[in-house]
């Protein structure tokens, strides 16, 4: 166990908590069996009842403890939680594709929405929306990896004509073109046999089943403003995720 070096001066509840921890992680207070009762940790370890209290809570936020109004407290676990963290810098980050990807547009329309695609999207029935709908390839080997239907609000449409438009994510276009700024997005991820139209834009038979992922796109005042929903093929795309333990206690 990690506890703070000696010569670090702790609050005395923090002390009394490491102290505590201890004893549980020897076997003084086994799994399954209770902590003496509040009066008798106060007398055993000469502390008052506020810096006891606030010494089970840390224990408690650990894991190691369980306590209940009325209850004894229980001894849960040994050893802490471990809590594991993972940084975004950005959305792009959020289940990205690796910079040796573009993609080629076979659609591009204004459209309104329908209701299945009200429901896709995330928008009202009849609202107007620009549609592009393009397959994702490797720029070495022109291997397809997947379609992708983006929605974006109409007024953002001519980005499309922009030189490096297939190259970079279109938020990151609307960020730079409109000053749009993301402050929050949405991510949904499920899995779905191919409809024939899809199908037959990835070149696989229909049926095939897919990992789909939808991401929403919203605008500092909480504004929608780019939906992407792609299909990608199974064994065509995987997305590695690396966490690290927190070192919060």
């Amino acid at each position: 166990m990690d506890f703070p070096k000696l010569t670090e001066r702790l609050p005395l509840y923090k002390t009394l908590a490491n102290t505590l921890e201890q004893r549980i992680y020897d076997g003084d207070w086994p799994v399954g069996s209770v902590l003496p009762a509040e009066a008798d940790l106060c007398r055993d370890f000469q502390s008052s009842r506020h810096t006891l209290r606030h010494a089970l809570q840390i224990l408690e936020a650990n894991g190691l403890i369980y306590r209940h109004q009325g209850a004894p407290t229980k001894v849960v676990s040994r050893q802490r939680l471990r809590r594991f963290t993972q940084s975004y810098n950005s959305p792009i980050d959020i289940l990205s594709y690796s910079r040796d990807t573009y993609r080629e547009n076979l659609v591009e329309e204004f459209i309104e929405l329908d209701k299945r695609l009200s429901q896709i999207v995330g928008a009202p029935v009849g609202s107007s929306w620009y549609h592009i709908g393009g397959i994702r390839k490797r720029q070495q080997a022109e291997e397809v990896i997947a379609w992708t239907d983006i929605y974006i609000l109409p007024q953002f449409a001519s980005l499309t004509k922009d030189p490096e438009h297939t190259q970079v994510m279109v938020y990151e276009q609307i960020e730079k073109k409109y000053g749009a700024r993301i402050e929050r997005a949405e991510v949904d991820v499920y899995a779905a046999v191919a409809s024939p139209e899809i199908a037959a834009k990835l070149h696989i038979k229909p049926e095939t089943s897919c990992l789909v992922i939808i991401r929403r796109y919203f605008d500092d005042q909480d504004k929608l403003f780019e939906v992407t929903v792609t299909h990608h093929p199974e064994n065509k795309y995987v997305y590695s995720m690396e966490f690290k333990a927190s070192s919060e206690v």
